[in-house]
């Protein structure tokens, strides 16, 4: 069950499809309801989405999966996202560039993913990511200013 802390928002969750597929449309919800932009509310999902499915997919590749831990921060005019785990390090020590893959020339040569740290990137105002103590911790933060 999440728990609601004035405008924090903690989830934790296995490391599985099922699990994180729950754990993203519940942190969907919960962010709605404390007032998430309602023009901001696709963007974070789909950031969500493609950063915890990472974990699952990649962190957690050839090892038991683990939890989870998804931490919100609502303030008036951003949130920040912080994801951690216990799965394998990101390569290099270091958020990757984000740089789509190439599409090819026919609708066969396209690739099945690499657009997710590209889509990351797009969607947010800021990533952060530190390894400490066998642990990732992956910061996403997302601006909304004032509508002028």
């Amino acid at each position: 069950m999440p728990m609601y802390n004035g405008k924090c928002l903690d989830l934790s969750f296995a490391a599985t499809e099922t699990e994180a597929s729950a754990g993203i449309a519940q942190l969907s919800r919960g962010l709605a309801a404390h007032g998430l932009p309602a023009h901001k509310a696709g963007d974070v999902k789909i950031a969500l989405a493609e950063a915890i499915n990472n974990v699952v997919e990649h962190a957690y590749a050839d090892i038991t999966p683990a939890k989870v831990k998804v931490r919100c921060r609502l303030h008036q005019n951003w949130l920040e996202i912080l994801i951690s785990d216990t799965g394998n390090p990101l390569p290099g020590f270091r958020v990757p560039d984000g740089i789509p893959a190439s599409l090819g020339s026919t609708v066969e040569d396209l690739p099945e993913g690499g657009f997710g740290w590209f889509l990351i990137h797009e969607l947010t105002s800021d990533i952060r990511y530190e390894r400490s103590n066998g642990c990732n911790r992956l910061s996403l933060r997302f601006d909304f200013p004032e509508p002028t």
